[in-house]
């Protein structure tokens, strides 16, 4: 996916209205990361863009809409430099250090991932489009620190969202320590790498 792909936009917009989003989203972020879930509100996030409240609504349908957004955006600051994180190594080494390095990260920024957890896993429908894309985007991430070709790859990017997800509500919901939250995305990877490179040498080599 496209680094352009990661945000949910249903229509063109130009580069003012691009502009003035992404202040949205910014403030939106700030406003997370100063105060918590709590203290996002429309309101609050249009004055600290500078702008009218109607216009907040006018790309995000609801507060969870836009703090779904602020987690793509989250999302991709964690994974832009990819390449230096997961340089080298066994497709298990590039894979664990790229899901080690968003968990150190996010318990850095705890006021800021609990936020965006608890609107991503909102049962808010106006969550769902721009939730799917960042769970897509996710997925592309860990498939390009895998970089070796996995049988039923799709799956295996599926499971390790997954793992992604509970190492971060274990931070932030469960209040689990750093250490503990690495260890296990570290054990889950390399289990999981493991069973999907059992099966390529099952099935026996790839056809080119």
């Amino acid at each position: 996916m496209s680094e352009s792909a990661r945000f949910t936009v249903t229509r063109s917009l130009s580069k003012e209205q691009q502009a003035r989003r992404e202040r949205l989203v910014a403030a939106a972020r700030d406003l997370a990361d100063e105060g918590g879930y709590h203290a996002v509100t429309m309101h609050d996030v249009a004055d600290r863009a500078g702008v009218a409240r109607a216009t907040v609504y006018r790309y995000f349908a609801t507060k969870d809409h836009l703090l779904t957004e602020v987690a793509a955006a989250w999302a991709h600051r964690m994974t832009h430099d990819i390449e230096a994180v997961a340089v080298g190594g066994t497709p298990v080494e590039r894979l664990t250090a790229l899901l080690e390095r968003i968990v150190v990260v996010a318990a850095g920024e705890l006021t800021l991932t609990s936020t965006i957890i608890q609107a991503v896993t909102s049962d808010d429908p106006s969550v769902d489009d721009a939730r799917t894309v960042l769970f897509l985007f996710v997925r592309d991430r860990l498939a390009a620190a895998i970089g070796d070709p996995v049988p039923e790859r799709e799956d295996v990017e599926i499971v390790l969202g997954h793992v992604l997800l509970a190492a971060l509500v274990s931070l932030t919901s469960l209040r689990r320590p750093v250490d503990e939250v690495r260890a296990m995305v570290r054990t889950a990877g390399r289990l999981v790498l493991a069973g999907a490179f059992a099966g390529v040498a099952e099935a026996g080599p790839i056809a080119p």
